[in-house]
């Protein structure tokens, strides 16, 4: 099994990620958003413990952004929220924002090469990630960018699924 949760921000997709694997005996959950050691965030910090908070007590969370390796490290199922702080991550760690769109995309598609490849597992994954392009056009250069590299690693991830579910306003379509 292997399912895309997309969906507008706070509309329910990280809780209905997680219901979908409550059943397993172990689930590995990769948080790739920023890391204490490396920059201290007290937001995400504090987003990332009611997460934990909230899930089963032998899940294991992993914070990483080499999501491939994760995948093929886990023996179990697993849970990558979010696929959108992955990106930005990835973005922000080469320090690619200012670059020419052409050389992000060059790495950004590296990655999800990687990552799409590292889903054919026979454990469960369940991917969460922000649905892009729905909106207005974003004024800056870099909300343009993500938006378009968002929608086309999205796109990707789809491909590989075996199921992509839209979650809106607490309420689940399955595509």
């Amino acid at each position: 099994m292997r399912v895309l949760v997309t969906g507008g921000v706070r509309s329910g997709k990280s809780h209905h990620a997680e219901t979908l694997l409550s059943g397993q005996p172990s689930v590995t959950y990769v948080a790739p958003g920023p890391t204490e050691a490396e920059e201290p965030d007290p937001d995400w910090a504090r987003r990332l413990e009611a997460h934990r908070l909230r899930r089963p007590a032998h899940w294991v969370t992993l914070e990483t952004t080499d999501l491939a390796e994760a995948l093929v490290g886990a023996q179990d199922a697993v849970l990558i929220d979010c696929l959108g702080t992955w990106l930005t991550r990835t973005i922000d760690r080469r320090h690619l924002w200012e670059a020419p769109a052409e050389e992000v995309t060059a790495v950004v598609r590296e990655h999800t090469t990687a990552l799409v490849g590292a889903l054919d597992r026979p454990a469960p994954v369940v991917l969460v990630t922000n649905e892009v392009g729905l909106g207005v056009v974003p004024a800056h250069r870099s909300g343009r960018l993500f938006r378009d590299l968002l929608g086309e690693v999205n796109r990707s991830v789809a491909t590989a699924c075996d199921e992509v579910h839209l979650v809106v306003a607490g309420r689940v379509l399955v595509l």
